[in-house]
């Protein structure tokens, strides 16, 4: 066996376990942080899809404009700037600046839902505009009011639509959370680093922890692909034609005994 064959599995034999740890944080914190980032996006989003009703008040609509350039701000700042600086920023800046002592894991859940978040809001809102809006119309020409429309026709379908997006920002954050390393979060980069620096085998390190994120993205991408073939329902079905229309809303004429010999 070559040595570098050899280095990695001496490596994985002395410190299999810390690199499960690591794993584990890694996939605690990905999947908490990304539900909290759906939800900042999903409220962030639907305020900013939000139209500019003229039968609404002055006082209303401005306040709804300054809300809105609030969260604008806060989506381009966080979608402007690396994760790692924020997370240098909030766990650090905020005890300097504001004086809160945030512990590492309430600062790390933190930096990546926010981070999240801010990608999620242009995704709920370019999800609510794609909807058709005859259907807000129909909605309402029912007599449902605008949160039942957004609630029951409109949020979920966009739901549908944007899981592959919710995936993606999911896989995205099992990577990205290397950067919480800088805050010294034991995630499996943070591993990464302690063990090469005592068996001084950067690269044999870094191979195991590739092959370990590699598991954990691909199975994350098999599980939503699950998810979305559930979600799209039976492929099979009968499609709904015009005799069948016709005899579902009672139009059809049965013709008489005499009518059908002719």
């Amino acid at each position: 066996m070559a040595p570098f064959w050899e280095n990695i599995v001496t490596t994985w034999s002395r410190y299999h376990s810390h690199y499960l740890i690591g794993a584990r944080n890694t996939l605690i914190i990905s999947f908490v942080s990304t539900f909290i980032g759906c939800l900042i996006g999903f409220a962030v989003g639907i305020v900013q899809a939000l139209p500019d009703s003229p039968r609404a008040g002055k006082g209303r609509c401005a306040a709804l404009k300054i809300l809105k350039i609030v969260l604008r701000s806060y989506v381009e700042l966080f979608r402007g700037t690396p994760m790692i600086v924020q997370a240098v920023f909030i766990y650090y800046g905020a005890r300097l600046v504001a004086g809160l002592h945030l512990d590492m894991w309430t600062a790390a859940f933190l930096i990546v839902s926010v981070n999240t978040g801010a990608y999620m809001a242009e995704t709920v809102r370019g999800g609510i505009l794609s909807i058709d809006p005859g259907q807000e119309e129909a909605a309402h020409a029912l007599g449902m009011t605008h949160v039942q429309t957004m609630l029951c026709v409109i949020l979920p379908q966009t739901f549908r639509n944007i899981i592959p997006q919710i995936g993606n920002n999911l896989i995205i954050n099992i990577k990205d959370t290397a950067v919480l390393s800088v805050i010294s979060i034991t995630d499996l980069f943070f591993v990464h680093k302690s063990v090469s620096g005592s068996l001084y085998n950067y690269f044999e390190s870094a191979t195991i922890i590739m092959v370990i994120y590699l598991i954990l993205t691909l199975s994350v991408s098999w599980l939503l692909r699950l998810l979305e073939k559930r979600l799209d329902g039976k492929q099979h079905y009968d499609l709904a034609t015009t005799d069948t229309l016709a005899h579902t809303s009672g139009l059809v004429r049965y013709a008489r005994p005499s009518e059908e010999k002719k």
